[in-house]
């Protein structure tokens, strides 16, 4: 049966023992967040917090906490949306198996939006400061919606048809905001609501928004979903949720407002103002800084009856928006071939904070005649994976043919990386894009949106064994010290510390030490770090130092390196820097007084006993 409400999600959950109640006053400072960070890493239930400390309204997080309890969530819908995607992908699908697609037409009529009047939203009215103040870390700039639903519409075509609802910060408190008055609102580059707020300075308007909180579950993952522009996330979310979204007018406000959120906020967006939004904790494993983005001025704020707020914690992967990211995965997998010819499947890897590593398997089909001897038709792949919507914001793409091992899989990062270091020539096999994009909350550029993306694409047999221990004869320079594998191919070393001496000086003495034919040159990759043990701790602290503190442009370099005829390469190891830099943001920690109380919580004959 479909959701109606968040409620009702909440209900059924409890009823079949996947959401506990927890019923003590948590604050919504800092304590709420790490009970969810803890919850998640045990693979915990969902958590109804029915006492927030300061607020009348209760919290839910953690629904989404495993692919179980997602698939549950959604187990009517993601078949209906399996099958729509089907026919788009091969529109003759339907004629070919009718049974299979008999339900497609009803799921058709559900994308459309209804319009109602009146609805559930408008029970009650609030301020600013009546909702949940959530503080996921220490040092964020104040209070944020962790899962908002922010719709806008194209002021040039205005209307439900072409409009945007995404996922984008909203930052309730802290700052320079007026309270009660003024939220923040940050969204990166490659964003829908960009179009929009775009169109809106060229027209010299003012931009109306709202912000969704809660309704139905599909409506949260409509949200995130990387969806082609000009496919309405309202028209996802009545496919996904077997019910059409229903809309309600608001006199004297243009946009439609969610009959069944639980909460909305209606705010205009003022085109001559800019304030500084956050530092904020986020999905790097990094603080996002303060930087001056759009502030929303905040008209009215309304709720249902017995209206939830939900919540998440972004951090370092994984949390719970990473099972958001593998199901997308699950429901979109089918399109990536007809949206990118000779793409069979793209990987953003969770581990290295997303964007900052893609994996991609591809075919080579250019000289079928020939032996493959070097990359072709994956180079152009690449710079098509590279001009597709959020994809656009990765920094370094692997590229396999799945011709050279047809059980290779994107999604097993460890085997796929080991058949490209296999693969790989350091001479050949690197293409670089600089002085470009980047994802706004990656601090390893040169500057907010900027820096360089790196492209490495391996064909053929292998080229080499990968060493699995430190071969004999190793010597390291004078600084370098506990080299460490990582996985076969991959060695980590402990670099000198950032104020030893200039880092790039540090890096070019490095590479400068050795030679194609030395020992160290047997490991194909290697990475310079702060803390070697730390990175070969696991496959995923190695993913995440290397990917997320690297700048392909800057902090790429090689063993015996030359430039002919502008492509650059090296003879030996590439070497990657991927120390901590005077630009980097800082990392996050929790704040050990707030830990201290979550352990009680967690303790014999706690509330949340039982659960780690």
């Amino acid at each position: 049966m479909p959701y109606a409400s968040l409620r009702d999600c909440v209900d059924d959950l409890e009823r079949t023992g996947q959401l506990r109640r927890v019923d003590v006053e948590v604050d919504a400072h800092l304590e709420a967040a790490e009970i969810q960070r803890r919850v998640f890493r045990a693979r915990g239930p969902a958590l109804y917090f029915v006492r927030v400390k300061g607020c009348r309204f209760p919290m839910v997080s953690n629904l989404f906490g495993t692919m179980d309890r997602a698939r549950f969530i959604f187990r009517d819908g993601l078949d209906r949306v399996r099958r729509l995607i089907e026919v788009r992908a091969d529109p003759g699908a339907a004629w070919k198996n009718p049974l299979r697609y008999a339900g497609v037409p009803l799921t058709l009529l559900r994308m459309r939006p209804k319009r109602v009047a009146g609805g559930p939203i408008f029970a009650g009215q609030a301020e600013v400061a009546d909702l949940p103040q959530l503080q996921c870390w220490p040092d964020d700039g104040g209070a944020f919606i962790t899962l908002p639903q922010v719709y806008s519409e194209d002021p040039e075509r205005p209307g439900p048809g072409h409009s945007n609802l995404g996922m984008y910060r909203i930052q309730l408190s802290g700052g320079q905001y007026q309270p009660n008055c003024e939220v923040g609102l940050h969204y990166q580059i490659h964003r829908g609501i960009g179009v929009h707020h775009a169109a809106a300075i060229r027209r010299g308007e003012i931009l109306r928004v709202n912000v969704y909180l809660g309704g139905p579950p599909a409506m949260t993952l409509a949200a995130v979903m990387p969806l082609p522009e000009g496919v309405s996330e309202l028209a996802f979310a009545g496919a996904l949720g077997g019910r059409r979204v229903r809309l309600a007018e608001q006199k004297g406000w243009p946009l439609p407002v969610h009959a069944d959120a639980d909460f909305c906020l209606l705010a205009e967006v003022d085109p001559d103002v800019r304030k500084p939004e956050g530092p904020f904790g986020d999905h790097l494993g990094y603080y996002s800084l303060a930087h001056s983005f759009p502030v929303l001025r905040v008209r009215r704020i309304y709720h249902r009856a017995e209206a939830i707020w939900p919540f998440t914690v972004v951090g370092r992967p994984p949390q719970e928006d990473s099972v958001f990211g593998a199901l997308i995965h699950e429901i979109t997998g089918a399109l990536v071939s007809s949206a990118l010819p000779g793409v069979h499947a793209v990987h953003a890897v969770d581990a290295a904070g997303v964007h900052p590593l893609l994996l991609a398997l591809g075919s080579e089909r250019y000289v079928p005649f020939e032996e493959r001897q070097e990359p072709q038709e994956l180079l152009t792949q690449a710079n098509a994976i590279l001009g597709q919507g959020q994809l656009s914001l990765a920094k370094y793409l692997f590229m396999a043919a799945a011709e050279d091992d047809p059980r290779l899989d994107v999604r097993d990062v460890s085997a796929f990386l080991q058949h490209v270091l296999a693969r790989v020539d350091w001479r050949r096999d690197l293409h670089f894009q600089t002085q470009t994009t980047i994802d706004t909350l990656d601090y390893s550029g040169t500057g907010l949106n900027r820096g360089s993306k790196l492209v490495v694409a391996a064909v053929g047999r292998p080229r080499r064994a990968l060493p699995t221990a430190l071969p004999p004869g190793l010597h390291l320079p004078e600084g370098f010290s506990d080299p460490r594998v990582c996985l076969p191919g991959a060695l980590a070393v402990r670099a000198p510390a950032t104020g030893s001496q200039g880092l790039a000086e540090d890096f070019a003495a490095f590479c400068a030490a050795f030679r194609a034919d030395d020992p160290l040159c047997a490991f194909p990759l290697v990475a310079l770090v702060d803390d070697s043990e730390f990175c070969s701790r696991s496959l995923d602290n190695f993913l995440w130092v290397t990917f997320s503190r690297s700048n392909p442009a800057a902090d790429v370099g090689g063993i015996e390196a030359a430039t002919v005829h502008k492509h650059w390469g090296c003879r030996g190891s590439l070497v990657i820097d991927a120390r901590r830099k005077p630009q980097h943001a800082p990392i996050l920690v929790e704040d050990p007084q707030v830990t201290a109380r979550v352990d009680r919580l967690f303790a014999e004959h706690g509330p949340l006993a039982g659960i780690e």
